[in-house]
């Protein structure tokens, strides 16, 4: 294993926060020129969050497409358990979210006290986030009992 000089080591950090940079501002081919120059796709900053949270979380469109196209992990959670997918219920973002599901992200996983991504489209009231999920659902008792939640939700 090769040992980085302070220098060294100190230029890593910068090309890093660049990259983060890139993913939370679309910057995809920036980012896409770093990735094939040997970045690791699945990058992750100091609180664990991965490239492509900060792209899904930013509503980084591209840059997470193309991320997912890298082989970056669609459900990778960071240090508090929260997956790409529950960002981006919470945020709203239909289309994020269904490229992500689109790349096989898991629309029950549970991202902390039993919250799903699910949840958190409710809990925030993203109704077409909600609405697409419960669609994708092979939980049946939950497509039941959010079939009502939503028909209430709905009258607001």
């Amino acid at each position: 294993m090769t040992t980085l000089s302070l220098e060294e080591e100190k230029r890593f950090e910068e090309l890093c926060k660049m990259a983060f940079n890139f993913a939370r501002n679309n910057e995809c081919e920036n980012l896409k020129i770093m990735i094939e120059a040997g970045l690791n796709v699945n990058l992750k900053t100091h609180k664990g969050d991965s490239l492509l949270m900060l792209a899904a979380y930013n509503n980084s469109y591209e840059s997470a497409k193309m991320l997912l196209e890298k082989g970056a992990k669609v459900d990778e959670k960071n240090d508090r358990g929260q997956t790409p997918l529950a960002g981006v219920c919470f945020k709203g973002y239909l289309p994020m979210c269904e490229l992500l599901v689109k790349y096989g992200a898991n629309i029950d996983e549970n991202n902390g006290l039993g919250m799903t991504p699910y949840t958190f489209a409710i809990m925030f009231g993203r109704k077409d986030v909600a609405e697409f999920l419960l669609k994708k659902s092979k939980n049946n008792f939950l497509k039941k009992m959010s079939l009502k939640m939503l028909k209430f939700i709905k009258k607001f």
